[in-house]
């Protein structure tokens, strides 16, 4: 290993530091130059009787109507808005030179690849009606080599024919759906359904040896480990070269030299970054969301004689996060958690933003209104968003979206879908928080139930096996076993018994033991207080409707008028902040979504009151 101080730029003039592009490209932290976006019109057919596949529909859609993808057919903004049963869709479009050309696609990227965001819920792909391959899991991406398929687009005028079938079945509760309703028609705290398509499909060329994946995990303030994958032969004699450079301060980190060949196909290293500091100059480069400095990195695999056979563009956050002493850790310090619960939801394109510029609004809108967390409700969110987390500084608790039964296949189905969400997202340091249960969805009877008691405590384990650098919430709000932060959810609507519940020592005793405000047990399975943080993350939920509206809706409270819902806010965030022992706090919720109207904002994130007057109620500033 070798460390030389020279700029990332001249590793990789061509590729643009990740910590500064635009919020489009669909997988931020692994930022290739050339890529085709897909997005667009498509063709799209209903497929209720699911007889497509004997029909011949794998080669082209017979009298298919247009659909704007990524946008699910049950929205507006697809151009479909069919939010009724259509268990089984179809999809196609035409793939032509152009696209290979926009992909980069040449004689240096021979091999092409074609990435799909998410597609909800099971996904068969063809092209020019050979099969490509399949995935199962609605939030996490998935990708195929389709180089053998689309090398000879340029002598095929007409180009070639992309297909995508897409399963989700409404009412099959095994499937990890989240808020997506299992009824026709939305009801209580459940929304319209996301079928199908709903995150960018693009195509992108790459060298015959690539770089497949990465991740950053902070190991400390002076170093980054950092673990690779390869696709394809890494040769004899091949280097990884990883250059480092704080944009910030328009300083290079340095460059460290590694064996590639060593990978056989994972690398895993220590990356230091080559500065001189003392305790002071550490905290220059560290992430938090007061201060979201990103390090850029640009990743060049070369070959023993130096020529450079793939490059790729990322960034990290150096921060640290755990518990202790009660309190959540930022950085080695106590940091206050002030929470929003958002559920991601838009009204005219439901679990799909309407727009890439729509995650960093998400972001600007939460801390302008005094937050400085997010917890991203029953949905693994678009890595764009966690973007933008990143480089505007909020903490976002990752959670799992819920099947609602309790089955081998149930069990199956999470377990493989959170395993790649964890593993796709881990490298973003906005996330701190792993929440693979909420309120005991698909687990009902873990009080009493032995085998749902050993589901929960085995996900929470493998999720820290899969990423020991995060607290795990065990099954947030309730009926909790083994818990890195013990959470509670509690809608009491006055602020000052809300104050007497949460006060002190006494009352923290009073609210662990037993019975939880929701009326289930805080702890089953024999666990009990070991003196983790508490956390009330879900509370307030106070329903008003801007504008004089009084239309159909409902919130946990409600309030008379503007004012009033300003005072119940304000009364409700004093009484966290007078605890003696709570660690944070997340208020429900964000938005307006569908039938329920206890949002902060309206569902088109318009605010209800004045947004300074919010900021005041919630910040106490």
């Amino acid at each position: 290993m070798s460390t030389v101080a020279i700029p990332a730029s001249a590793v990789a003039p061509d590729v643009p530091l990740a910590s500064r592009q635009d919020g489009r490209y669909p997988r931020p932290q692994m930022l290739r130059s050339r890529w085709s976006d897909l997005s667009g019109t498509w063709s799209f057919r209903h497929d209720d009787a699911d007889t497509g596949a004997e029909s011949g529909w794998t080669t082209g859609l017979p009298d298919p109507r247009e659909i704007t993808v990524p946008f699910p057919p049950e929205s507006t903004a697809s151009g479909i808005g069919d939010p009724g049963f259509h268990p089984v869709v179809w999809y196609a479009r035409t793939i032509g030179a152009a696209e290979l050309e926009q992909a980069g696609h040449g004689s240096d990227r021979p091999r092409l690849l074609l990435h799909f965001g998410a597609v909800d819920h099971r996904a068969q792909v063809w092209i020019d009606g050979r099969f490509v391959g399949e995935h199962e899991g609605g939030h996490t991406p998935f990708s195929f080599d389709v180089t053998a398929l689309l090398r000879d687009a340029a002598d095929r005028p007409a180009g070639h024919v992309l297909v995508v079938r897409a399963e989700d079945d409404p009412l099959d509760v095994t499937q990890p759906r989240g808020k997506q309703d299992w009824h026709e028609e939305a009801h209580a705290i459940w929304y319209r359904r996301t079928t199908g398509i709903w995150q960018p499909v693009w195509l992108e060329a790459v060298p015959t040896t690539a770089i497949s994946t990465l991740r950053w995990t902070p190991a400390g303030p002076t170093a980054v480990d950092l673990t690779v994958r390869f696709r394809g032969r890494v040769p004899a004699g091949a280097r990884l070269r990883v250059a480092l450079r704080f944009d910030e301060r328009d300083e290079d980190l340095g460059t460290t030299d590694f064996d590639a060949t060593a990978s056989r196909p994972t690398l895993d290293v220590t990356v230091p970054l080559a500065r001189q500091r003392n305790g002071q100059a550490e905290d220059e480069l560290t992430w938090s969301p007061e201060h979201p400095r990103l390090v850029d990195a640009v990743l060049t695999l070369v070959d023993d004689a130096g020529r450079v056979l793939d490059v790729v563009s990322s960034y990290l956050g150096m921060r640290s996060v755990g518990v202790g002493g009660g309190h959540f850790l930022l950085n080695r310090q106590p940091y206050p958690v002030r929470s929003v619960l958002d559920q991601a939801f838009w009204p005219e394109s439901h679990l799909a933003a309407p727009h890439p510029l729509a995650h960093r609004q998400e972001v600007e809108l939460i801390k302008a209104l005094g937050f400085n967390a997010a917890r991203i409700h029953q949905k693994i969110e678009d890595p764009r968003f966690l973007h933008w987390a990143d480089r505007l500084g909020l903490l976002v608790w990752g959670e799992a979206p819920a099947a609602y039964e309790f089955s081998p296949t149930a069990v199956r189905l999470l377990t493989a879908e959170w395993t790649a969400a964890v593993e796709r997202d881990a490298s973003h340091p906005s996330i701190v928080t792993w929440v693979p249960f909420n309120e005991s969805w698909g687990i009902q009877h873990v009080v009493s139930d032995p085998a749902q008691q050993a589901y929960a405590r085995a996900l929470v384990d493998l999720t820290r096996a899969l990423d020991p650098s995060r607290p795990v919430i065990g099954n947030d709000g309730w009926e909790q076993q083994d818990t890195d932060i013990v959470t509670i959810h509690d809608y009491e609507g006055d602020g000052h018994v809300l104050a007497r519940t949460y006060a002190d020592a006494a009352a923290r005793t009073r609210a662990l033991d037993g019975v939880a405000p929701s009326g289930h047990p805080q702890f089953v399975g024999g666990a009990v207080d070991r003196g983790q943080p508490v956390m009330l993350t879900e509370f307030g939920g106070v329903r008003h409707q801007s504008g004089g509206r009084r239309e159909e809706g409902w919130g946990y409270t409600t309030a008379v008028d503007g004012d009033d819902w300003v005072r119940r806010i304000a009364a409700l965030h004093d009484a966290v902040r007078a605890s003696d022992f709570l660690a944070g706090s997340c208020w429900t919720q964000l938005t307006d979504t569908m039938q329920e109207t206890n949002g902060l904002l309206n569902a088109d994130r318009s605010p209800k009151v004045p947004i300074e007057q919010i900021r005041r109620a919630v910040t106490g500033e």
